[in-house]
């Protein structure tokens, strides 16, 4: 067995996300090569983490929902990643004190970790208000942050475009899906404010490019 399985299966998902969507990548460079580092990124779909994931030059640490980390089916993959589940205050007093635990634990052993701030799916395709778990993390542990912005995997089957997510069938293949690394911002500047629209504008430059390169492919009809 695999001494250290993440940076393996962090190639084996990239890969695998490769063959189902086209997939373009900009400013990976900007993750640190060392040293820890937070990535916070816009959740549209429950892929997010795969293709994040997946482009990162270092395996990445990342939280979840706990009733997906939980799964019969996946759980094993999310253990073997090392993927921290977050459960709300009110079905699990003190989950979220461990969680923030935990990801205090991954940084201080120099890992990257990614979070998704808004705390759940868009539910309209729009990047919604970042929320202050972020601000309590930089707070136990400042570190610099790294922006992402993600397009194009709103309207797919594991987004909330078409009813509650997963709850139909896959409706495409091959979508072109853009995802966008900013300049890591450090500690002092990393507010969830100046953070959100980082991310807005990394969206904003995603979807750019999924829109041109759809209407190329239109214009080759």
């Amino acid at each position: 067995m695999l001494r250290h399985p993440r940076p393996t299966v962090r190639w084996l998902v990239y890969l695998a996300v490769r063959l189902v969507y086209r997939l373009r990548l900009s400013g990976q460079a900007n993750i640190p090569a060392h040293g820890a580092a937070l990535v916070v990124c816009n959740h549209v779909s429950f892929m997010d983490a795969l293709v994040v994931g997946g482009a990162s030059r270092r395996p990445l640490r990342f939280l979840m929902d706990k009733p997906i980390y939980d799964s019969p089916w996946l759980n094993w993959l999310f253990r073997l990643v090392g993927a921290i589940p977050v459960e709300s205050e009110r079905r699990d007093p003190g989950n979220i004190r461990r969680a923030l635990e935990e990801v205090s634990r991954a940084l201080a052993a120099g890992e990257v970790v990614m979070l998704f701030p808004e705390g759940r799916l868009t539910p309209d395709g729009e990047i919604h208000r970042f929320r202050r778990g972020l601000e309590l993390i930089l707070a136990r542990d400042p570190v610099p942050v790294v922006p992402a912005g993600l397009a194009g995997l709103w309207g797919s089957w594991t987004s909330h475009c078409h009813g509650p997510a997963l709850s139909g069938r896959p409706r495409r293949f091959r979508a072109r899906v853009a995802l966008h690394f900013g300049e890591a911002l450090i500690p002092r500047e990393a507010s969830r404010q100046r953070l959100e629209v980082r991310v807005r504008s990394l969206k904003a430059e995603a979807d750019r490019w999924v829109e041109a390169e759809g209407m190329q492919a239109l214009e080759r009809r």
